[in-house]
């Protein structure tokens, strides 16, 4: 029946006289196979021309639209210790509420009172800028006072000057005047001399003659010595004015050295103002960081720095808050050969992790458990896993997200592009060539016209 031997049975025996020949032998077994074959190939083929949307499918996550709006932790600008809890993991806080008080560690600032006597030192050093100012006013005034008096001093010793020159120039005159006098009683002398000499004068006459030379002589010189006099004056008037510059100069130079040094304590003082100001700006704002406060309206995630007592670092993570309201967005993760083809407002479907989906990635109408979503931020630069960030958000014209997605969760997404013949598709995908490259269509810009 094998057929194993030579030996045909068939040959001598009639099998189909059989009750089981006539069982196997007369029926034909592969007709149904073969129409089979023929149907599905016929349905094959008709397949192969049916539309096929090619799509770009990657991996992301849920997050959100807004950087804002994305889970945060908190950390403290300075450091300390944690001393109280206000929440615990869960607990939605409002903007504004304490979450933990928080004390000093550092012996600089453990003064209970440092922002007080700070404001007093600030207080005084301010009266002393005031006491340098008015200082700095009274020298102001004291060299302008020196300046005025040097200039009357002056004016009247320069009036001396002048009346000692007149008078030198009146006793020269009377000098001349007296020497004429002199030469002419020496003249009259000697003349009534030479007369009596020869009878003609008596002796009387040459005395009275000789009287009158020795008074005019003792005439000349005291108006010598007066002139010599005039001249002093004249001396001690121009020394007088040296001296008074000399004086006045000196009084105004130690006048200016102390405005110059009011002005530099005054600078100083001023100096010392803008540091305790600035100190005391800074304890008054270290004081009210002795409190964290919760930024936004959000939920306690977790608390990273637990317990009482705790000390941490000046910027290190203390508690986790998620925001409480929140534009959700999901970012997916394209290859660099697929950027081009990716644009905004760019139909996508998702499926998030956790929804139950049925997915026909070339038949977006069919699938099922996949949300609308479009295509509003492209990266420009590479991210660290070698691939471009695409930001989508929700599509206002298909079904509405789940509001139960939570941020961080996974999500898969396939960006829908042309759609083409399943048999362009197969053949694209067995010769490894990218999808079609292609520019959405744009819409025409209309303008109304009056």
């Amino acid at each position: 029946m094998l057929n194993i031997s030579k030996n045909n049975i068939s040959k001598n025996i009639d099998l189909t006289s059989l009750k089981s020949g006539q069982e196997i032998f007369t029926r034909e077994y592969h007709k149904k196979f073969k129409n089979f074959l023929l149907i599905f190939i016929l349905i094959l083929f008709v397949i192969l021309f049916l539309p096929w949307t090619q799509n770009i499918s990657g991996k992301g996550n849920v997050t959100t639209l807004k950087p804002s709006q994305r889970p945060q932790t908190l950390q403290s600008q300075i450091p300390g210790r944690i001393e109280e809890w206000f929440v615990q993991e869960g607990d939605l806080v409002k903007k504004g509420d304490t979450i933990l008080r928080i004390s000093e560690i550092k012996s600089d600032y453990f003064d209970k009172k440092l922002t007080e006597r700070t404001g007093s030192q600030l207080s005084a050093k301010s009266l002393s800028v005031t006491a340098y100012k008015n200082k700095i006013f009274a020298l102001q005034n004291q060299i302008k006072a020196l300046n005025q008096e040097r200039i009357l001093k002056l004016d009247q010793v320069k009036n001396k000057l002048t009346q000692a020159l007149l008078t030198v120039k009146s006793d020269s005159i009377d000098l001349e005047a007296i020497k004429t006098k002199n030469d002419i009683a020496k003249i009259q002398f000697e003349r009534t001399v030479s007369l009596q000499k020869e009878g003609l004068k008596a002796v009387k006459d040459v005395e009275e003659k000789k009287a009158k030379q020795l008074e005019a002589n003792a005439k000349l010189i005291s108006q010598q010595n007066k002139l010599l006099s005039s001249k002093n004056k004249v001396i001690n008037a121009e020394l007088a004015i040296s001296t008074l510059m000399t004086t006045y100069a000196d009084k105004i130079a130690k006048a200016k050295s102390s405005l110059f040094t009011a002005q530099s304590n005054s600078f100083d003082a001023e100096v010392q103002v803008s540091k305790l100001e600035t100190n005391f700006a800074n304890y008054k704002k270290r004081g009210s960081l002795m409190f964290i406060t919760a930024p936004q309206d959000g939920f306690i995630n977790k608390a990273i720095k637990s317990g009482l007592g705790e000390t941490f670092k000046a910027g290190e993570e203390l508690v986790s808050i998620m925001p409480a309201n929140y534009d959700l967005a999901v970012e997916m993760f394209v290859r660099p050969i697929d950027l081009p083809l990716i644009h905004l407002e760019e139909k996508v479907r998702v499926q998030f992790d956790g929804w139950p989906a049925i997915v026909f990635s070339g038949w977006p109408n069919l699938s099922y458990g996949t949300y609308g979503a479009k295509v509003v931020a492209i990266e420009n630069f590479i991210s660290s896993n070698g691939m471009f960030r695409v930001l989508l958000i929700p599509d206002d014209n298909t079904a509405s997200w789940p509001t139960a997605i939570r941020i961080g969760s996974g999500a898969r997404t396939i960006a829908l592009l042309e759609n083409v013949p399943i048999w362009y598709e197969l053949w694209r995908q067995i010769n490894s060539f990218p999808p079609n490259f292609y520019q959405p269509q744009k819409k025409p810009i209309t303008t109304n016209k009056k």
